[in-house]
């Protein structure tokens, strides 16, 4: 009597249930496991984590949203910067909440486009397209008197324009271009308002600086990067430091005023700010590929600057520094406040404002620091050059008298 043949992969002296067929058995096992369905059932699998992992991770990147609904139905708002990008999209949110909303803007062309614009998706009719170029003294000037002689309050000023790693180019009144517009104009706009917001108080500053303060310094010797230029590592993280120098020094000036000022980083946000990229072709290329994916959108990069103008909770909150709607530690570069206190003195000088507080003992208050002095700012005959700040010969003209006014 012959044996059985044992099936393949079987163990001999094993005992099968009767029907059961143990090769049929291993062929499906084997297709399973190794066949065609298996390769496109862990293919989709696979796929299917990448693209969950891929989401939270843009989730991520985007971060927090400003989600209150509280409204802001008749208060003044002046942004600058607002015609494309984070400056748009903050516009857009504050004249859906009912602001009256001044749109600060260099070019009018493309101020009135977005305010148009904007009109049409919030439908609110209370955007004003007005020229303010922040790289001339005397632009700013003339916006702070047209805004005075039109509104006697302002609720909230969101300082948000700003320039990044361009060529090293000098301001209408000779000072470095992204030192010049991202510090010393909105310095100079801040001071010329805060008569206004004490009067509206309680009342918002936002000041819109950037990550890149880490790697800046003040540079007492060379502010305007006259001895070695850098346009990222350099001018740019020097001014965006600035921000938050000036933000935390205004602060305590503006103590118990009912003003708060408080300054944030956006995020590595997708707007027109690096314009100036000077790259490979294929490097800008790349750069723009991925920032559709990895950069946030300027509706995003405005949420936090819209909880800094609008949350109930932030009402008392002042010299703050915010990232992803966050209170975020600063490094000691950027609280110390000597550095903080010089940077106040020397910017006053630059724009032609009258000391606010005594300079320190042994000082000569004619010489607010000992930054570089620049003869090109006294060429635009308005009287605001380097360390010319006497009050009394500015009184004499009709811009100037709202210059001294800070009270």
């Amino acid at each position: 009597m012959s044996e059985a043949a044992t099936p393949p992969g079987s163990v001999p002296g094993t005992v099968f249930p009767p029907g059961f067929d143990p090769t049929a058995e291993s062929v499906e096992k084997t297709l399973c496991f190794r066949g065609f369905w298996a390769w496109a059932v862990l293919i989709l699998l696979i796929a299917l984590g990448i693209s969950l992992f891929m989401w939270l991770l843009r989730k991520c990147i985007q971060g927090p949203a400003y989600r209150k609904a509280n409204r802001i139905d008749g208060k003044v708002v002046i942004v600058t910067g607002c015609n494309t990008g984070i400056g748009k999209e903050t516009v857009l949110e504050l004249a859906k909440r009912g602001a009256r909303i001044y749109m600060a803007c260099r070019d009018p062309g493309r101020c009135e486009a977005a305010r148009l614009d904007i009109m049409d998706r919030s439908r609110n009719q209370q955007l004003f397209n007005r020229t303010l170029d922040l790289g001339s003294l005397q632009s700013v000037r003339n916006f702070v008197e047209r805004f005075k002689a039109e509104e006697s309050r302002l609720d909230i000023l969101i300082n948000n324009a700003g320039i990044m790693a361009c060529p090293r180019t000098l301001t209408a009144d000779g000072y470095e271009q992204q030192f010049g517009v991202n510090h010393l104009g909105h310095f100079l706009l801040t001071n010329l308002l805060l008569d206004r917001l004490k009067h509206s108080s309680p009342s918002r500053i936002v000041v819109v600086s950037s990550a890149a303060h880490l790697f800046g310094r003040i540079n007492r010797e060379d502010l305007m990067s006259e001895k070695n230029y850098g346009k990222f590592f350099g001018a740019y993280s020097q001014s965006k430091l600035a921000n938050i120098l000036f933000t935390r020094k205004l602060s305590t000036i503006l103590k118990d005023t009912g003003v708060t000022v408080n300054c944030c980083h956006p995020g590595v946000v997708r707007t027109e700010l690096n314009r100036h990229f000077a790259g490979p072709g294929w490097m800008k290329s790349v750069l723009q590929t991925g920032s559709l994916y990895f950069f946030k959108t300027p509706k995003a990069g405005a949420q936090t600057s819209l909880r800094l103008a609008l949350d109930p909770k932030l009402e008392h909150s002042t010299g703050g520094y915010y990232s992803d709607c966050m209170w975020w530690p600063l490094v000691p570069w950027a609280r110390n406040m000597q550095t903080a206190d010089w940077l106040w003195r020397e910017s006053e000088k630059l724009v032609g404002l009258p000391p606010l507080e005594p300079p320190p003992p042994g000082q000569n208050p004619t010489q607010n620091g000992n930054g570089p002095q620049n003869g090109a700012a006294s060429g635009n005959g308005s009287g605001n050059g380097n360390g010319n700040a006497n009050p009394a010969s500015r009184e004499m003209q009709s811009v100037e008298t709202v210059v001294v006014n800070r009270s």
